[in-house]
């Protein structure tokens, strides 16, 4: 019953932007810590971005600097602003939502991000 939905995923060339958009459906959006993941092929599923309810974040050091994730609790949604965008941040992205009272883990199911150099 639990969605996660990516969109904005695509082709850009190397110092370009995206903005990623997670929609959640069927949770309790503020109670949930959000992330942004992303795997490369023959590479782990690894994080890049989380803010939790509280709008905390957190960032992998490949990331800081460039990439942005925000919350709005209103529409249930998440997002992952990518700018300065690099060849090795190709990858499939996925967010991922963390209920913190019941401890329920949801994944989306993907969304491709491919940067030409």
């Amino acid at each position: 019953q639990v969605q996660l939905v990516e969109s904005g995923g695509g082709l850009v060339q190397a110092g370009g932007s995206l903005r990623l958009s997670c929609a959640a459906s069927r949770i309790s959006f503020s109670i949930n810590a959000m992330g942004w993941y992303r795997q490369a092929p023959g590479k782990e599923r690894e994080l890049v971005a989380r803010i939790s309810s509280g709008a905390v974040t957190n960032y992998v050091d490949s990331v800081k600097g460039r990439f942005t994730i925000s919350r709005d609790n209103t529409k249930n949604t998440v997002y992952l602003q990518m700018n300065s965008l690099k060849p090795e941040d190709t990858a499939v992205y996925y967010c991922n939502a963390y209920n913190l009272v019941t401890k329920s883990i949801y994944w989306g199911q993907g969304t491709q991000v491919t940067v030409s150099s």
